[in-house]
């Protein structure tokens, strides 16, 4: 009876040991094809330049991004493309979708090239005619861009419009609506509807020029005006728009991507502030602010905030992360694109207190939904230089920076382990500048003419906030309040993912520094 009872209990015992068991087996298959999956994904991360969190093209080639609408709860966004790259054969309007200006959907080509007799589609704008003042029907999305004409190739604006939300778009007319007036340049028109005057104001690059002109139907246009650019060559993709500054003033401010780099200016987005009278613009000051002071922050637009009421106080902005000098040099054609978009930044027009009014940018705030796991160190002195024990190759780095007596401040980020390769990002103190520094890692301009990228910064203030944005192939800089900002391409070795901090000249601290690692988009 005693032997009949131990029999049982073992035999139970043992029922439960083997289920353990099993149940430990399978944990352990489900442990090893989750540590695949994760191995498989970090390698797949690993060996492609796709941005992690920035906008490009899924295939083939982008540049000039046109400026996004709001309609429909989405913003919806059109880029120049070419499915033919490398070949030539022009670009066409492709479009992509988003509600928050992070996650993107791509929607297809929109208006297609070589459709109508006046070759591809250039750059223009796009308007939501609330008020159906072209007559194909209220809330038809209109555009006007520049299309190079079948007789001659002379630059000149097409109409083009859409009653299916922006998806396709039909040819107006084979005739321009605003022929070439001849000039050579005559290209990029920019629409806004003027509330002031009720009417439609369109800006214009002309050569130097800007210029101006006014209509009521989109189809019929007046010239009005003109401003006249001086030693920043050929200006592209001009901007006009209202803004409201911090004080409460509001300001019209005029851009346009100019290339100021023969008397040492950036070749970005130059901008002034002044007044639009509804026929001519006038500035408070005769030399161009720049929006941007890399080497790749090209073919800038900016637009409202769709969501907001107040449609002043802030506006987003974007630009093609390219330069016409290396347009081509990329890697990425290894992953079979070429063409990435800076991230959307939040603009605000800031007095100062010389009381010159400034345009000043932040990433916006929707990246932070991005955040995949953050790092915090509270304070770190550093003389010399000292390596964080955090890498990686997709992240923002913020930190506030103070020092008493130094030559040269900043880090060094994508550093290889030998220390060899890196980006460095700093404040040359006796200088009196800011700098990005792209020499000592692989970069697009093989001429090295584009190597490090300046902007001046008072360093007497002996401390300053710095905000730096990683990805793939590019960085991004924003200093102090967005006062001065860096976008640039950068082609580091995909497994160059350290992070040291240096100091020369003496003790700087880092305090409050927070690195957010950005999970992708595409997730």
């Amino acid at each position: 009876m005693k032997k009949s009872v131990f029999n049982k209990k073992a035999y139970k015992w043992l029922g439960v040991l083997i289920i353990c068991l099993g149940i430990i087996f399978i944990i352990g298959l489900l442990d090893r094809h989750t540590d695949k999956k994760i191995k498989k994904t970090v390698t797949n991360h690993q060996s492609t330049y796709q941005p992690i969190y920035h906008f490009s093209t899924p295939d083939k080639w982008k540049n000039d991004p046109q400026r996004p609408i709001y309609f429909d709860k989405k913003y919806h966004y059109y880029y120049l493309y070419n499915r033919d790259y490398p070949s030539g054969n022009g670009t066409e309007w492709r479009h992509a979708t988003s509600t928050d200006l992070v996650h993107w959907k791509d929607e297809g080509v929109a208006i297609p090239k070589y459709t109508n007799p006046n070759g591809d589609i250039w750059s223009g704008s796009v308007v939501v005619d609330t008020k159906n003042t072209a007559g194909f029907g209220k809330g038809a999305v209109v555009a006007i861009v520049t299309q190079p004409s079948a007789n001659g190739g002379k630059q000149e604006q097409y109409l083009w419009y859409s009653t299916d939300k922006g998806k396709t778009f039909i040819s107006y007319s084979d005739h321009p609506i605003m022929p070439n007036p001849g000039t050579k340049d005559f290209r990029d028109p920019k629409i806004i509807w003027d509330h002031q005057s009720s009417k439609w104001v369109m800006a214009m690059a002309e050569g130097t020029k800007i210029g101006f002109y006014e209509s009521h139907n989109l189809k019929e246009w007046h010239y009005t005006g003109g401003f006249l650019t001086q030693n920043i060559g050929i200006v592209e993709c001009p901007d006009l728009f209202m803004m409201q500054a911090n004080d409460g003033t509001y300001k019209w401010v005029l851009g346009a991507s100019a290339n100021g780099k023969s008397t040492g200016k950036p070749n970005t987005y130059a901008y002034w502030i002044g007044n639009y009278n509804g026929k001519e613009f006038t500035t408070d000051y005769s030399e161009p602010q720049w929006l941007d002071y890399g080497f790749d922050w090209y073919g800038g637009v900016t637009f409202e905030d769709g969501e907001s009421s107040n449609k002043f106080n802030k506006r987003y902005a974007l630009a093609w992360m390219n330069n016409w000098d290396y347009p081509n040099d990329t890697p990425t054609l290894q992953d079979s694109f070429n063409g990435v978009d800076s991230i959307f930044r939040q603009i605000k027009l800031k007095k100062q207190d010389n009381n010159a009014y400034i345009l000043t940018s932040q990433p916006i705030e929707a990246l932070n939904q991005l955040t995949l796991s953050t790092n915090h160190f509270k304070h770190i002195e550093v003389n010399g230089s000292k390596t964080l024990k955090v890498k990686g190759d997709a992240y923002q780095f913020d930190a506030d920076i103070s020092w008493s007596d130094v030559k040269n401040v900043g880090l060094r980020i994508r550093e290889s382990t030998d220390k060899q390769r890196h980006i460095d990002v700093g404040f040359f103190v006796q200088g009196n500048f800011s700098y990005v520094n792209r020499a000592f890692t692989d970069q697009p301009d093989k001429s090295k003419k584009y190597v490090e990228s300046k902007a001046p910064f008072d360093a007497s203030k002996k401390k300053v906030h710095l905000k730096v944005l990683v990805d793939k192939t590019s960085i991004e800089v924003f200093i102090d309040d967005g006062n001065v900002t860096y976008s640039s391409e950068v082609f580091p070795h995909l497994n160059d993912e350290g992070i040291t901090l240096f100091s020369e000249g003496g003790t700087s601290i880092f305090e409050n520094v927070v690195i957010k690692h950005l999970r992708s988009i595409n997730r």
